[in-house]
C-alpha cells in the first residue's frame, strides 16, 4: 500500500504507532515503549537511532528513523518492521512514513511472507493486515485527487464527472475498480452480497467505486470504449486514455457469471492486477530515498529471527532477561579492531543491501517507461490505421459516405460518424477466406480463436460454395457493429434483436441466418457438445473453453457452413469467433 495523508509527519507516525500498539495488545503480545523522538526544528536536522525490541517468543519489532538520502535538510523517514511467527514460517510487517521538504507525508505498508524452507508452499497472496483497514479512515488517505477507503463508495449521477477526472488524472497511483450493478436487481443488496465482499482484497491497493442506475448511463456514454455494465467490474489502471479504442484492452473486465460462479475466487482474481501493479510501480521520490533499514549488528540478532536453533550464549543472554518485555538488544563491549571490523562489516552489508534496492527501483522506472512507450506506439498505429481506412472507404466510392449516424435503439451514434464503425476498407470485401483472415485485424471488438486451417478449407470448395467469404465478412462487419453498441450498453438485445432491428446506416445481416443457440438434442449429446467447446482467452474461462452453440449461416445445401461465436460484450468486452468451417455434427449432418 502507497498513499499520501494530510497528517504532518509526526502525526502520521504516533497515529501508526498508536494502532500498531493496539494490534499488538489484541494478538496478546506486549505493547512496546514509546519510541524516542529527537528534538526537531525548522533548522535541526533529523537524527538517525535504530532499535530492536523483542515482544515475546519469535516476535521482533525493528523501528529506525532519520533523514532521507540526498535531503539532509528537513526530509525524514521513519519505519517500523514487525515479524511475528506463522503456521510454516515467518509473517513480516513494514511501515514507513516519510516526508520530504515541501511535500506531503507518504505511508507506506508492506505485507509478507518467509517460509522457514521445510519444503511447505507459502501461500501466494497475503491477506490484508487489519492495520490496513483501520489506519485508511485515520489517516484521511489518498491517491492523487482521490480519497482511498476501505469500502467501496456508491457513484449518483451528479459525480460522475468527477469519477472521470480522477480516472484520467495523472497523478493516479493506484487502480480504480468500478463496479455495475444489474438492472433487474436493487442497489443495495447487490452492494451488501455482492461488491462488498469482492472487494475483500482491496484496502489500500484499490479506490472501489459503485455505479448507481443514473450514473452508470452517464458513465458508459462518457466512456464508450471503455465501459461497464450489467453486473460487472472493471479495474481501471493509471492513465486512462478515453478517447483510444486500444487502451480499453488495458483495462480488465470482470463479468457478472464469473463473479457469481465463484464469489471467493473472483475476488482474487480482481485482487490479482492491484497487487502486481503495487509491487512493479516505481516508489515515490521521498519512499525511495528512505535508506535500507538499519538493525542492530548480525552476531546480536535473535535467532528465532533467522533459525530454530539458538546459541549458548543467546540463551543465556534470554535467560538473564528473564519475564522482563519487552527488552530492548543493546551492543556488546567490543573493542579496538574488533569492533572496528564489525563496523566495516556492518557498513558493507548495508552498502550491498542499497545497491539492491536502488538496482530494482531503476528497474521499476525502466518497465514503466517501456509499458509506456509500447502504449503510445499502439495507440500511433490505431491512429494512422484509422485514417487509412477512412481515406480507402471515400477513395473507393463502393458506397456514399455522407458522414450519418449508426443510431442505436434509445437514440444517439453507435461509433460516431457512419464510417468510423465500418470495417470495409479500399480493398473491399473478400472474395476468400484466405483473405478474410488476413484481414480479421480490422474488426477490433471480435476476435478469431480457431483453427485457420478448417476455415481457409472452404477455399477448396468454391465452385459450390461461391459467395461464402462475403456472406461471413458481411456477418462479421455487423457483429463488430453490434458489440460498439452492445459494450456501451445501447444494442437494445442480443446480436438476433439486432439483426431483426438493424439501426440506419448499419450493415444488416439476415436475421433468419442468425441463430442464438444449438438445440437441445446437440447440447445434451456429450460429443456433439464438445465439438462446439471452442477455444476462449483465460479472462473469459480459465479452462479456456467456452461452448459456442450461436452461430451464423454463412452457406447452405449439403456441406452448409457455419461461423460459431461467444457473445462476451457484457464481459470482457469482446466477440469471440471460434469456427468457421463446414458444419459441424448434429442430427441432420450429412
Amino acid at each position: 500500500m502507497t498513499v499520501t495523508t494530510v497528517l504532518g509527519h509526526a502525526e502520521a507516525v504516533a497515529l501508526a504507532d498508536e494502532q500498531l500498539a493496539s494490534w499488538l495488545k489484541q494478538e496478546g503480545y506486549e505493547e512496546p515503549p514509546p519510541a524516542h523522538r529527537a528534538p526537531a526544528g525548522p533548522n535541526a536536522e533529523p537524527a538517525s537511532t535504530a532499535e530492536r525490541l523483542r515482544l515475546g517468543e519469535r516476535v521482533l519489532l525493528d523501528r529506525d528513523q532519520g533523514p532521507l538520502r540526498g535531503d539532509p535538510g528537513t526530509g525524514r523517514y521513519d519505519r517500523r518492521r514487525l515479524r511475528t511467527p506463522a503456521p510454516h514460517g515467518t509473517q513480516q510487517l513494514t511501515l514507513t512514513v516519510a516526508t520530504a521538504a515541501d511535500g506531503p507525508t507518504w505511508v507506506r505498508l508492506e505485507a509478507e511472507t518467509h517460509s522457514t524452507g521445510s519444503g511447505v508452499r507459502t501461500p501466494c497472496r497475503v491477506p490484508v493486515p487489519e492495520l490496513v483497514r483501520s489506519l485508511l479512515p485515520l489517516l484521511d488517505a489518498t491517491d492523487g485527487p482521490a480519497a482511498v477507503r476501505s469500502a467501496p463508495r456508491v457513484i449518483t449521477a451528479d459525480e460522475v464527472d468527477a469519477l472521470i477526472d480522477e480516472l484520467c488524472d495523472p497523478e493516479r497511483r493506484l487502480p480504480t475498480v468500478v463496479a455495475s450493478v444489474p438492472v433487474n436487481l436493487p442497489l443495495d443488496s447487490w452492494v451488501e452480497d455482492v461488491v462488498a465482499p469482492l472487494c475483500q482484497q482491496l484496502p489500500g491497493l484499490a479506490t472501489t467505486y459503485v455505479l448507481d442506475p443514473g450514473a452508470r448511463t452517464g458513465f458508459n456514454v462518457a466512456l464508450e470504449y471503455h465501459t461497464v455494465y450489467g453486473g460487472a467490474v472493471r479495474t481501471y489502471l493509471p492513465e486512462v486514455d478515453p478517447a483510444s479504442r486500444q487502451d480499453s484492452a488495458r483495462h480488465p473486465v470482470l463479468a457478472r457469471g464469473r463473479i457469481e460462479e465463484d464469489l471467493r475466487r473472483a475476488a482474487g482474481l480482481l485482487a490479482r492486477e492491484p497487487r502486481r501493479l503495487a509491487a512493479d510501480q516505481p516508489l515515490p521520490p521521498p519512499l525511495a530515498a528512505v535508506p535500507v533499514l538499519r538493525v542492530p549488528p548480525p552476531q546480536l540478532r535473535q535467532s528465532a529471527e533467522q533459525s530454530a536453533e539458538q546459541t549458548a550464549e543467546e540463551a543465556a543472554e534470554k535467560a538473564a532477561e528473564g519475564a522482563v518485555e519487552p527488552a530492548v538488544e543493546r551492543t556488546a563491549p567490543y573493542q579496538g579492531a574488533e569492533l572496528a571490523a564489525l563496523v566495516h562489516e556492518e557498513q558493507q552489508d548495508r552498502a550491498e543491501q542499497q545497491a539492491r534496492a536502488d538496482e530494482l527501483e531503476r528497474v521499476r522506472h525502466t518497465l514503466r517507461l517501456e509499458r509506456r512507450e509500447h502504449r503510445e506506439r499502439g495507440q500511433g498505429r490505431e491512429g494512422r490505421d484509422g485514417r487509412d481506412i477512412r481515406e480507402g472507404r471515400l477513395r473507393s466510392g463502393a458506397r456514399a459516405l455522407t458522414g450519418r449516424h449508426c443510431v442505436v435503439p434509445g437514440g444517439g451514434p453507435a461509433a460516431g460518424p457512419h464510417f468510423a464503425a465500418q470495417p470495409t476498407d479500399r480493398r473491399g470485401t473478400p472474395e476468400t477466406f484466405s483473405e478474410l483472415i488476413a484481414r480479421l485485424g480490422e474488426f477490433p471488438l471480435v476476435t478469431f480463436t480457431g483453427d485457420q486451417k478448417v476455415a481457409l478449407a472452404l477455399d477448396d470448395l468454391q465452385c459450390v460454395g461461391a459467395g461464402w467469404a462475403r456472406l461471413a465478412w458481411e456477418g462479421l462487419t455487423a457483429l463488430q457493429e453490434y458489440a460498439e453498441a452492445a459494450v456501451r450498453g445501447a444494442a437494445g438485445g442480443d446480436f438476433k434483436q439486432w439483426c431483426e432491428r438493424t439501426p440506419e446506416g448499419c450493415h444488416r445481416f439476415p436475421p433468419r441466418k442468425a441463430v442464438r443457440g444449438e438445440s437441445r438434442t446437440v447440447f445434451s449429446h456429450t460429443k456433439w457438445k464438445r465439438e462446439r467447446m471452442l477455444p476462449v482467452p483465460e479472462c473469459v474461462d480459465s479452462s479456456r473453453r467456452a461452448f459456442m452453440g450461436a452461430h451464423l449461416r454463412i452457406g447452405g445445401g449439403r456441406t452448409a457452413p457455419r461461423l460459431h461465436y461467444l457473445d462476451d460484450c457484457s464481459g470482457s468486452g469482446r466477440i469471440y469467433v471460434g469456427y468457421i468451417g463446414l458444419h459441424l455434427t448434429n442430427t441432420r449432418t450429412n
